[in-house]
């Protein structure tokens, strides 16, 4: 259903379920304002004032601009309301207490989000935002420590993937640093590689979804994606 949640993410801390961002009043977001919905974005905070667990990339939502946020809190407004309410998650008990999470966020929430500062070049810039913030890649491209956190020296170079099916790519120039701007922006719009084979798991919603971006917007995500520095891939 669309935005009705449900959704099982499989961490190692547990499972995970995705909530209902739908319109619906009861089960869903139908009641939210939009500055509700911007502190849920940036600042990881229910309505209610509850630490949400960073499963929801808050962290690098944190850098959304408030006239995205606006244009967001908008569009959703236009879409059905979808009835019913996900499972709890299912996690271990001491992860339950939310004051943990507020310790977390003390310890690795910069309210900034991870969108570096501007360069001037309009291109690369874009792509940064869009990477950083919207699309925030680097929460499965990346290695992260025994709490849960985005290891800095590891970010974008791959790693096990979160929810614990396989290993995800390194996506910086020590692993696909041969393919060029172009060939990044075509995989984003057909799914193919480089190397003749095709993006698979959950890369390929990724896909799908930014297939729908103009095609400037691709060619941003290409130009920041090169722009990354060299890493190398952390061992399985």
């Amino acid at each position: 259903m669309r935005l009705g949640g449900g959704l099982a993410i499989a961490s190692p801390f547990g499972t995970f379920r995705v909530p209902n961002i739908s319109t619906d009043k009861n089960d869903g977001i139908g009641t939210w304002t939009t500055v509700q919905l911007g502190n849920a974005l940036v600042g990881g905070v229910s309505p209610q004032g509850a630490h949400y667990y960073p499963a929801f990339p808050y962290t690098t939502y944190a850098g959304m601009t408030p006239r995205d946020i606006r244009d967001l809190a908008a569009y959703l407004r236009t879409l059905p309301p979808v009835s019913g309410k996900a499972p709890p998650h299912d996690i271990s008990l001491i992860f339950t207490v939310r004051r943990f999470v507020g310790f977390w966020k003390l310890l690795f929430f910069k309210a900034s989000g991870s969108v570096p500062p501007p360069t001037g070049d309009a291109v690369r810039d874009r792509g940064a935002y869009l990477v950083e913030a919207l699309a925030h890649c680097g929460e499965c491209h990346s290695t992260r420590n025994s709490l849960g956190a985005i290891k800095p020296d590891a970010r974008y170079a791959g790693g096990p993937d979160p929810e614990g099916v396989g290993f995800v790519p390194n996506i910086t120039p020590a692993r696909i640093g041969h393919w060029s701007e172009a060939d990044i922006a075509k995989m984003l719009t057909n799914g193919m590689t480089v190397e003749h084979g095709r993006v698979g798991s959950s890369m390929l919603d990724v896909v799908t979804n930014l297939a729908t971006l103009p095609q400037s917007d691709r060619e941003a995500i290409a130009s920041y994606i090169k722009s990354l520095p060299p890493r190398a891939t952390p061992q399985p």
